[in-house]
C-alpha cells in the first residue's frame, strides 16, 4: 500500500513539475541590459591570456589605503567559495572590494567538500512526500545553478554519469521514475537524460559491483547524471577572477576585531592581522560582509558577544581509494543503505572518493575522521561491491565541517535546513551562511544584494555573474590538453644535475589542462623553460612548475596551500604528499625568499596538517574487519 502511495506521488509530482518549471525558470535571472560595457569590459580582463593578478603586497596595500572618509563598499570576511564569490559578484557591479581570509582560499569546508555539484535527488524525493512546493522550487533553482557552475568553469567541472543499483523491480520502478523527474525538473538545465540499464549491462560499465548479495540480486540500474568539480582549485579560481576583476583579495589575514562609528555604533570596518607578517592595520568599509562559514558565528561573536547562534555544525568524512575500486567516468550513489544512510563511490581525479557521514560535530580548524566513521563508509560500500574491501587501501581521510543553518531571527530551531540564510542582525554587518557549493553564486547575489541596501551603494549594475566565465575558461576545450602535449617538453633535473628532456605525456598534459585551463601553457612554459618539469610524487601527474606558478600567480603563501588546495595531493594520497613537501618547500623557498628557519616551520605545519588525514599509514587501529 505504501509503495503504491509513493509511486502516485510521483506522478502527481511530475505533473506539478513540468508546469512549475516555466513559472520558476522560464527566464534567466539576468536581463541582457543589465550587463552593458562594464561587463564587456571585466570578461576581457579575465580571458587576457596575459592577466597577471595583482600581487600580494599590491593587495594588502589596496586594504591599507582605505580610510573613514573614503572607505572601500564591501570588506568581506572569508576566501571559502561564499566569500569569494561574493567578493567576485560586488566587484563586477562596480563596487570597491576587499576580501580576507585567515587561512587560505577554501582551506575550511569548501575544499572538503563531496565534489558533487549537484540538484539534491533527495529534497526533490521530501519534496514529492511532504508535497512541498517549496523544496521543490529549491531543486529547481539547484538544477539550474548546476549548470552555470559548469559552463562557467568547463576546466574544473564536468557531468558524471551515476548509478544507482536496483535490488527490486520495486526499487528498478522507483528509482526510474524518480530519476526521471528529476529530469524533468532540470528542463533546460538537463546535463543528460538518465536510463535504465539491465544487470549484465550495468555490470559491464561497472565490473566491481556486485550482482548477488545477502538474499538479494541485482535487478538492473538506473543511471543519472549530476556535475563534479574540483573544489579547492574552483574556489582559488574565483579568488583569482574576482582580483583580476579589481577586488584586493588577502589571504593568511585575520580580522580581530571590529571598528565602529562612534555616534550610531554601526559597524564601519576592521582591525586586520597579516598572519605572515604579524603587521596590524585598519581597513574601513560601508559595509562588511561575514562569509566565514562555520566560523561565521565567532565572527558575530566578536560584533556582539550576545548574538544568537546561526550555526549547526555537521561532520561529512570522506575517504579515497584506488582507482580500481571505481570505473572511470561512472560512480555509484546508493539513496538509502540498510541504515537509511546515503552511500556514494566516484572516480575523481584519477582516484575513487567514498563517503559520507552525516553527524552533529564541534568546530575546529582542522577536523579530524574518527576510525569508526571511516570503518562505516568501509562497510557500507562493501555491500555493494565484488572486490575485497581493505583499511589498507585508504590513500586519504578527511573530515569537513557542513555549516547547517538556523536564523537568528526565527523563533524555533526546526528552521535548521540545507538552504541558506542571509541576514543582517547588526547594522553594517551582514551574515551569508548555509547553502552549499552548488549554490555558492546564488547565495553571492542575495548577500551582495543585501550588502547594497545595507550601506545604500551605488553599484554600476545588477548581479552580472551568472554568465560570467572564470579565469581559465575563455577559449578552453577538452582537447586543449593537445597543444601541451605536442609543444611542450617536461625539461628536469637529475639526480646527478644533468638536465634531461622529459616527454609531456598525454596524464601531465590532460592534468594541467583542466587544472588550469587557457593558462597550463604557462605552467608547461615554466616547466620546460626553468628546468621543473619533475613530476613531485610517483604515480601522480602534479609537476614542480605548478609549485613556481601558484607562488606567482595563485596566492600560494605555504606548503600547505600547495599540497591541499593548489594541487589535491593531501585528498588524493596522504603519504604521496609527505614525500612531496619537501621539495614544494624548496621551491617555494627559492620563490618567496624564505630564510631556514621558515623552511622548517613550514616542513613541521605540514606534517601536523597531514597527520589529521588518516591513511592507512596512520589509522588509529584495525578490527580486523577490512585488513
Amino acid at each position: 500500500m505504501a509503495a503504491s502511495i509513493r509511486l502516485r506521488r510521483l506522478g502527481a509530482v511530475a505533473a506539478v513539475a513540468g508546469s512549475a518549471y516555466f513559472t520558476v525558470l522560464g527566464n534567466p535571472p539576468i536581463a541582457a541590459s543589465d550587463r552593458g560595457a562594464a561587463l564587456a569590459n571585466v570578461k576581457q580582463r579575465i580571458a587576457d591570456p596575459s592577466a597577471a593578478v595583482p600581487s600580494r603586497a599590491v593587495q594588502e596595500s589596496a586594504l591599507i589605503g582605505s580610510s573613514a572618509s573614503n572607505p572601500l563598499d564591501v570588506l568581506v570576511i572569508g576566501g571559502g567559495a561564499t566569500g569569494c564569490g561574493v567578493a567576485l559578484d560586488a566587484v563586477t557591479r562596480g563596487l570597491r572590494v576587499g576580501l580576507v581570509e585567515r587561512e587560505d582560499f577554501a582551506s575550511g569546508t569548501s575544499s572538503r567538500s563531496t565534489k558533487l555539484i549537484h540538484g539534491g535527488v533527495r529534497y526533490l524525493e521530501k519534496a514529492v512526500f511532504n508535497l512541498d512546493y517549496g523544496q521543490l522550487k529549491l531543486v529547481f533553482h539547484a538544477l539550474e545553478e548546476r549548470k552555470q557552475v559548469i559552463e562557467n568553469a568547463p576546466h574544473l567541472c564536468n557531468a558524471l554519469p551515476c548509478m544507482t543499483p536496483c535490488f527490486s523491480w520495486f526499487e528498478a520502478v522507483y528509482y526510474w521514475m524518480g530519476l526521471k523527474m528529476y529530469d524533468l525538473v532540470a528542463g533546460r538545465h538537463l546535463l543528460h537524460l538518465s536510463r535504465y540499464y539491465s544487470a549484465q549491462e550495468s555490470v559491464e560499465l561497472f565490473p566491481t559491483l556486485a550482482r548477488k548479495g545477502k538474499d538479494r540480486s541485482l535487478k538492473g540500474t538506473v543511471v543519472y547524471y549530476d556535475g563534479q568539480m574540483n573544489d579547492s582549485r574552483l574556489n582559488v579560481s574565483l579568488a583569482c577572477t574576482a582580483a583580476l576583476a579589481g577586488a584586493a583579495v588577502v589571504n593568511h589575514a585575520e580580522v580581530i576585531s571590529f571598528l565602529r562609528d562612534d555616534g550610531t555604533g554601526r559597524i564601519i570596518g576592521a582591525r586586520i592581522r597579516n598572519n605572515l607578517s604579524g603587521n596590524e592595520f585598519d581597513t574601513y568599509a560601508k559595509v562588511v560582509v561575514n562569509a566565514a562559514g562555520p566560523f561565521c558565528d565567532s565572527v558575530r561573536l566578536m560584533a556582539d558577544k550576545e548574538a544568537k547562534q546561526m550555526i549547526s555544525p555537521s561532520s561529512g568524512v570522506h575517504i579515497v581509494l584506488p582507482d580500481y575500486y571505481s570505473p572511470e567516468g561512472m560512480g555509484l550513489i546508493v539513496p538509502k543503505t540498510k541504515d537509511g544512510r546515503v552511500v556514494f563511490m566516484l572516480p575523481w581525479l584519477g582516484r575513487t572518493v567514498a563517503g559520507t557521514t552525516d553527524s552533529n560535530t564541534s568546530i575546529t580548524m582542522l577536523p579530524e575522521p574518527h576510525e569508526d566513521e571511516i570503518e562505516f563508509i568501509l562497510d557500507a560500500i562493501s555491500d555493494y561491491l565484488n572486490v575485497k574491501v581493505r583499511r589498507m587501501d585508504v590513500l586519504s581521510a578527511w573530515s569537513g565541517i557542513r555549516p547547517l543553518a538556523v536564523d537568528p531571527r526565527a523563533q524555533s530551531t526546526e528552521s535548521i535546513s540545507r538552504d541558506h540564510v542571509v541576514c543582517e542582525d547588526l547594522p553594517g554587518l551582514v551574515t551569508i551562511t548555509g547553502g552549499k557549493w552548488t549554490t555558492y553564486r546564488s547565495m553571492a547575489e542575495d548577500a551582495v544584494d543585501l550588502a547594497i541596501k545595507s550601506g545604500k551603494l551605488s553599484s554600476a549594475s545588477k548581479c552580472v555573474t551568472y554568465n560570467l566565465q572564470l579565469i581559465g575558461a575563455d577559449g578552453w576545450d577538452p582537447a586543449s590538453f593537445t597543444i601541451l602535449a605536442q609543444q611542450y617538453k617536461r625539461m628536469k633535473t637529475s639526480y646527478g644535475g644533468k638536465v634531461v628532456p622529459g616527454a609531456m605525456d598525454t596524464a601531465a598534459a590532460k592534468h594541467l589542462s583542466h587544472a588550469y585551463g587557457i593558462f597550463a601553457e604557462r605552467v608547461a612554459a615554466i616547466a620546460q623553460n626553468e628546468n621543473l618539469g619533475k613530476r613531485l610524487a610517483h604515480g601522480y601527474p602534479v609537476l614542480e612548475a605548478e609549485v613556481a606558478y601558484c607562488a606567482r600567480h595563485e596566492y600560494c603563501e605555504s606548503a600547505v596551500d600547495f599540497i591541499a588546495r593548489r594541487s589535491r595531493l593531501a585528498f588524493l594520497d596522504t603519504d604521496a604528499a609527505r614525500r612531496a613537501v619537501p621539495r614544494v618547500i624548496e621551491i617555494l623557498a627559492s620563490e618567496h625568499k624564505w630564510d631556514k628557519s621558515r623552511q622548517e616551520q613550514e616542513l613541521q605545519k605540514a606534517q601536523e596538517f597531514l597527520e589529521t588525514f588518516k591513511s592507512s599509514r596512520n589509522a588509529q587501529f584495525h578490527d580486523g574487519k577490512h585488513k
